[in-house]
């Protein structure tokens, strides 16, 4: 095989460009493209259309896209995207994994801001233990009073990752995992439902598929 340099693709008309970042963007079913993902799926490299167009976001803004937030993301938005991943897979994503529509963001978005994918898990599993994860909370009630929740109902991502890696990212009543059953979506669900007093707290916590969280409705039981 002839080895040969890449071409600078000086004369490569702007509408050439614009139409292949539009392409680009339909493949993804996206309103925007990173310069990661144009690097991946793109005809052209993104440095030929930032030295055509000034910048990246120019030449966004002249395909009629949004502008990527990649920038300026924070730690909570890129780890709460390793953790719908991870969920959605039922195990540590890999490297070639980070793609959309499973991902948001690419790998190359995590190695630049932690160097390697390898130091991005590393730091996603600091975030999720630096956390203080409350198990029992005490609640102190006259027995003709509805008990008063010291906790929010909602469940924040961390949480229910923690959850989700007690239970091995399988239904807690059925074993029905998004790792061999990619149909099947799990919940986290409370034990004691929040309508009759129960906590947001990790021993009060289960993962439950979507079925089998509709059928157990707001009745109280863990799955043993």
């Amino acid at each position: 095989m002839k080895f040969e340099l890449e071409t600078y693709n000086r004369n490569v008309p702007e509408q050439e460009l614009i139409d292949d970042l539009i392409r680009v963007s339909s493949d993804l079913s996206k309103n925007t493209v990173t310069i990661d993902e144009y690097n991946e799926r793109g005809k052209f490299h993104s440095t030929t259309l930032t030295r055509r167009f000034g910048s990246w976001f120019t030449a966004l803004q002249k395909a009629g896209l949004n502008k990527t937030r990649n920038l300026n993301l924070s730690d909570d938005e890129l780890f709460g995207n390793i953790e719908t991943v991870w969920l959605k897979l039922g195990r540590q994503p890999r490297y070639n994994e980070m793609l959309s529509p499973l991902s948001s963001y690419s790998a190359g978005t995590y190695e630049k801001r932690y160097g390697t994918w390898l130091g991005a898990l590393r730091r996603f599993v600091e975030y999720i233990n630096s956390e203080e994860v409350e198990t029992t909370v005490s609640i102190e009630t006259k027995p003709e009073i509805a008990p008063a929740h010291k906790t929010k109902r909602d469940i924040n991502w961390r949480l229910r990752f923690l959850v989700m890696r007690r239970d091995n990212f399988k239904c807690a009543a059925c074993g029905r995992s998004p790792a061999t059953s990619p149909e099947v979506v799990l919940h986290v669900d409370h034990i004691k439902a929040w309508e009759k007093g129960g906590e947001t707290v990790y021993e009060n916590l289960q993962a439950l598929c979507s079925v089998c969280n509709i059928g157990k409705s707001n009745l109280d039981y863990k799955v043993e």
